[in-house]
């Protein structure tokens, strides 16, 4: 291993703790608006409907880069306060993404099943029994594989955090072309690895959520031998 190489790679370290961290707080908070704002627009109540589906639209419908300049450098100008770089990293991760969430979670919800509605009507549940009793856990396992997706796509977007210094991976590796120019295949190359081995990590951790959760709803895949003949039955 060259001198220069561990150089590098020691540098691009450095960020992968601010990478991490936006990473988690951006999900953190998608999660939370993805549910407040997803189930707004289910509501009965037609200005919570129209203030949730503006929040979707503007955020949705907006450059996350242009969102991420306002957040930083122009509320500051009209307000007097900066926020802490990688703080408002993570609000711009978390209410972009969590624009595109609240669909998730809308759709997801509207895809259960109309006889699962119509027997909680029957115990004569009230509406916020038949949807944190029957609904939503039905549609939370439906919700995970594109949470997944959702996921990954905030973790790439934690690159635009360089834009205004948040120390993360990106940024330390742009900090190292000046001074490594030769090396920017290992420079790039090392964030690709980097990028990629997170994105597994939440792969794994979304799947597994997803088993789980499948279990629990009685769809238990269908265990198979060799020939495809199958071992148990699922939901056993």
């Amino acid at each position: 291993m060259s001198e220069h190489f561990r150089q590098i790679l020691s540098s691009i370290l450095e960020g992968l703790n601010a990478t991490i961290w936006a990473a988690l707080g951006g999900i953190a908070l998608t999660v939370v608006l993805s549910f407040v704002a997803g189930l707004a627009l289910l509501s009965p109540v037609r200005l919570v409907r129209f203030v949730s589906r503006l929040y979707v639209e503007i955020f949705r419908g907006t450059s996350e880069v242009v969102q991420l300049f306002w957040l930083f450098f122009v509320l500051p100008a009209l307000v007097g306060f900066k926020l802490v770089p990688l703080f408002a990293g993570i609000l711009v991760l978390g209410l972009n993404h969590g624009a595109y969430g609240a669909e998730i979670v809308r759709g997801a919800v509207n895809s259960v099943p109309r006889a699962q509605y119509e027997g909680a009507v029957a115990l004569n549940l009230t509406s916020a029994q038949r949807m944190f009793r029957v609904l939503l856990p039905q549609a939370v396992v439906e919700m995970l594989p594109p949470f997944n997706n959702l996921f990954i796509q905030l973790l790439k977007s934690t690159a635009l955090l360089s834009f205004i210094s948040a120390g993360e991976i990106t940024e330390r590796g742009e900090l190292l072309r000046p001074v490594f120019g030769s090396e920017i295949v290992t420079i790039y190359g090392i964030e690709l690895v980097l990028y990629l081995l997170l994105a597994v990590v939440i792969t794994m951790i979304m799947r597994a959520l997803e088993r789980g959760g499948a279990r629990r709803l009685g769809r238990t895949p269908v265990k198979r031998n060799r020939r495809g003949k199958a071992l148990e039955t699922a939901g056993r």
